[in-house]
């Protein structure tokens, strides 16, 4: 799960960065209000954790481009100003949650968690598809009730395949949800072949269906019965 922070306080962001690398979320930054903009308008992030009192601009401007390019990133608002108005006309311009610092990492996470949920698993803690279940808490995959051991970048890119069920992604989407702005210096893509034929062949020689096809020329889709 790919995560931006836009925070200009680095100490803070990088403590957050810290936290949520632990439990397997790729972590991104924008120290400024320009910056932030052009991370928005060039990648899609699954949370974007929003301080809306930057120093070259207000952040709720960067909510509002959201609105306007139709962008689905979920949003928390976390800010030291605890202004109601500021609090309801965020949430009304489509943030998720808001946060007054200063704030537990322990609920950052929990309330990150809780979006990326909403948005792409029902609100569900399990995803089940015929033989295949997922526990997203405990971060276990089983086949038939047999536990299958995969890799972090693994189990990333099976919630990411299932999050987006029947839409085609391509390689480079998937380099960049995996390796974030490192994408782009990159000779090629072949990491993300790599990582997709060990998954496919894990969950396959498990006794799982071809669920996770290969789109040829194009990228993968993952196939929702």
């Amino acid at each position: 799960m790919k995560i931006l922070i836009i925070e200009d306080e680095p100490e803070l962001a990088k403590s957050i960065a810290e936290y949520l690398s632990e439990e397997n979320y790729l972590c991104e930054f924008a120290f400024t209000f320009a910056d932030a903009m052009n991370k928005i308008e060039t990648f899609q992030y699954d949370c974007i954790i929003l301080d809306i009192m930057l120093p070259d601009g207000n952040g709720l401007k960067i909510l509002e481009e959201l609105k306007n390019q139709n962008k689905q990133d979920g949003v928390i608002i976390v800010s030291a100003k605890n202004a109601l108005d500021d609090r309801i006309y965020g949430l009304k311009m489509g943030a998720d949650d808001y946060l007054t610092k200063p704030f537990h990492l322990s609920e950052l996470m929990a309330r990150i968690y809780s979006i990326i949920r909403r948005k792409q698993f029902n609100n569900s803690n399990t995803i089940k598809q015929n033989e295949l279940e997922i526990d997203l808490l405990a971060k276990t995959v089983s086949i038939n009730n047999q536990a299958i051991i995969l890799t972090k970048k693994e189990f990333d890119l099976l919630i990411y395949f299932i999050g987006n069920k029947n839409k085609v992604i391509s390689k480079s989407t998937l380099a960049e949800h995996l390796s974030g702005d490192f994408a782009d210096m990159l000779d090629n893509h072949d990491f993300v072949y790599a990582h997709v034929k060990n998954l496919k062949k894990k969950l396959y020689d498990a006794g799982c269906e071809h669920y996770l096809k290969t789109v040829y020329g194009t990228g993968y889709k993952w196939i929702s019965y």
